[in-house]
């Protein structure tokens, strides 16, 4: 409460003074309701995630299509041509071994681009001035972006998920969720550290050219060279060790211990530690926008 206000919540009636020594009259403050300013900021943080959600919804040949097609020439190259020669890895199917992989694979790309784009074009046609100047605090503004696209990413990795069983149905390999309870966990803390990760990427950007770098030369080699298609157990000793610096490789391997019950690392430690990144990023996330990093020239 402010020094200016009783205790009854209500502004000082006393006349206040004016630079010629006069007075001004008082105007009495009409009183809000205490949950007032509450219900308009959650009726904001709805609009705002309402429309980002709606943004992708709505072009369905632009968010989902593409990531369709390009799994099926994974499943297709990939799970059956090269799985022929290929056979097994870790005791399963080839196909069945790379499914969680590419699954983690569409959903953080797919994720990261959503708030990336977003955000950044809001900026390069200022219309995210409109959200600025809203009455919503950083943290709500934040968490619609990253909320709507860790959505996105769960939607993408769903239809994955069927694109890939149909292909298990199709070459005769049993489909198999072992432990259904870590795939959730793993694509729910995956989905939302790649949006957080997209916010700073689009906060970033100084033109489109940033964001095909972001996605093209540093998301998607970190996953190809994350365990999508390899058990880490066939690398050498200082190869393995290299990799493990990789964080893809906790997140390919906990999604894929989901399915099969097989990791190269230890799935709870795994998911304790990206939890806690995951907090600590949308917490960026949250001091970026308080500051105004990219938001205001």
């Amino acid at each position: 409460m402010s020094g200016d206000e009783g205790d009854n919540g209500k502004a000082d009636a006393s006349p206040a003074s004016r630079p010629d020594g006069g007075a001004v009259e008082s105007v009495a403050t009409t009183d809000q309701p205490t949950g007032a300013s509450g219900a308009s900021g959650m009726t904001g943080f709805r609009t705002l995630l309402r429309r980002e959600i709606l943004r992708f919804v709505r072009r369905p040949r632009n968010t989902f299509l593409p990531p369709m097609i390009t799994n099926v020439l994974y499943f297709a190259v990939f799970g059956v041509v090269l799985g022929g020669r290929i056979q097994e890895i870790a005791g399963f199917r080839y196909i069945e071994f790379i499914l969680p992989g590419l699954i983690v694979l569409g959903t953080i790309s797919n994720a990261f681009e959503n708030a990336s784009f977003s955000i950044f074009h809001g900026r390069w046609n200022r219309y995210i001035e409109e959200v600025l100047t809203s009455p919503l605090s950083n943290r709500a503004m934040v968490l619609a972006y990253v909320l709507s696209s860790a959505l996105r990413g769960l939607l993408v990795g769903t239809l994955i998920a069927i694109i890939g069983v149909a292909f298990l149905w199709l070459t005769g390999t049993p489909v198999v969720v072992s432990r259904p309870l870590y795939v959730v966990a793993f694509m729910i803390v995956v989905s939302l550290l790649f949006a957080g990760f997209g916010v700073i990427g689009g906060l970033w950007a100084e033109d489109f050219d940033y964001l095909t770098v972001l996605t093209q030369f540093i998301v998607r080699p970190l996953v190809f060279f994350g365990g999508v298609f390899y058990s880490l157990d066939i690398l050498t000793p200082l190869f393995r060790t290299v990799s493990l610096l990789n964080p893809m490789v906790y997140m390919v391997n906990g999604v894929r211990y989901g399915f099969l019950a097989y990791s190269d690392v230890p799935p709870n430690a795994a998911l304790l530690v990206l939890s806690a990144l995951t907090l600590i990023v949308v917490l960026l996330d949250v001091e970026l926008f308080r500051r105004g990093y990219g938001l205001v020239e």
